[in-house]
């Protein structure tokens, strides 16, 4: 489907974004990519607390109960019917395959009925699209760091829709990192907010742990020797009848994290000339990373962007915005659109 010029400068362009592929059950109305009418997040985190993670199967049945819930409070909220829709933008991977499924199969099935077209939505995609919400000014090219409990990409934002990633994590994501070293310390999960809390009762520089550097890729990340090395300090006091202190583990090791994640990407700057900064995904909701990172850009002179903290974790609106470049791009889905679990930024 090709959307013309005359359509895009006389109307304006409605996007309902539908977001299921963790825990997260989200639904949002934005206009022409840059205004959120509204944005409804059903988080299950109370649910999966109490199994220390997200359990796929009790995932994939709340979305099926919220899901209808959502979007009709969503359109609601944006004071539009389903029929001002000019399109239904859904998140069809990366993700859990059973939560993914849910939410293609509620945007098809509406997308159908009402005869709107359907886009699919790299959920990579729409975290990096999250920075356009409230900074109208940022727009192609720019460097970002997508950190979140699943992924740690670097990518070179040249135009909207293409992207190159310079470099991505060979093991652990950052915010599994978290999570894992949250829970062998005793604060539980959700590990990123808790280690971020408790850090600033600290000592970023008590422990020295590793910072992993990638031998035939500079740009690549790897946390799970950091990860190891938590493991391993805990181990060794535990033999010599020691006791740790949790907020500096916390502290060190989040540290570590935000020494590599702003070291690469200030040398990717560096390297590839770019004057515009952003971060996105969970992780980037960190106060310490985000702290770290505006002082190490300001100091190089780049502009420094970074959603607020709702726009960071899962949601719907960030699908919308990344839907609405799609659109415009004449970017549309047939009826054959499925959940891929392990889809790659850039595969369509």
């Amino acid at each position: 489907m090709n959307i013309s010029e005359t359509v895009k400068v006389s109307k304006d362009i409605l996007i309902l974004g539908i977001e299921s592929s963790c825990d997260e059950t989200a639904a949002s109305v934005v206009r022409n990519g840059r205004e959120v009418l509204s944005n409804i997040i059903s988080s299950q985190i109370d649910i999966h607390t109490l199994y220390g993670g997200v359990v796929p199967e009790i995932a994939s049945r709340k979305h099926m109960e919220r899901i209808d819930q959502v979007v009709m409070k969503a359109i609601a909220d944006a004071g539009v019917t389903m029929e001002d829709i000019d399109a239904i933008a859904v998140t069809y991977g990366p993700g859990l395959v059973g939560a993914l499924l849910v939410g293609v199969s509620y945007a098809k099935s509406y997308a159908w009925a009402l005869d709107k077209p359907l886009v699919g939505v790299h959920h990579i995609e729409g975290h990096i699209c999250a920075n356009y919400i409230e900074n109208p000014d940022l727009k192609p090219p720019f460097m970002c760091l997508v950190v979140s409990g699943g992924h740690t990409h670097l990518v070179r934002v040249k135009d909207y829709g293409d992207y190159e990633i310079l470099g991505r994590t060979r093991d652990d994501a950052a915010g599994e990192a978290f999570d894992k070293v949250a829970r062998v310390i005793g604060l539980g999960y959700p590990g990123g907010p808790k280690i971020d809390k408790v850090s600033y009762e600290g000592d970023p520089a008590a422990i020295d742990f590793p910072r992993a550097k990638i031998a035939d890729n500079e740009y690549d990340f790897s946390f799970s020797g950091l990860k190891s090395a938590v493991l391993n300090y805990l181990n060794s006091l535990s033999m010599k009848g020691e006791n740790y202190d949790q907020a500096d583990v916390a502290a060190s090791f989040q540290q570590a994290v935000v020494d590599v994640l702003t070291g690469h990407s200030m040398a990717a700057i560096k390297e590839y000339g770019t004057d515009s900064f952003a971060i996105a995904g969970g992780v980037a909701s960190n106060s310490h990373l985000r702290e770290a990172m505006k002082k190490a850009c300001d100091e190089l002179g780049v502009k420094f962007y970074m959603p607020s903290p709702i726009f960071c974790t899962d949601n719907a609106a960030m699908i919308a915005v990344a839907g609405y470049h799609e659109y415009m791009a004449g970017n549309t889905a047939d009826w054959n659109l499925n959940a891929v679990p392990a889809l790659k930024l850039g595969e369509r």
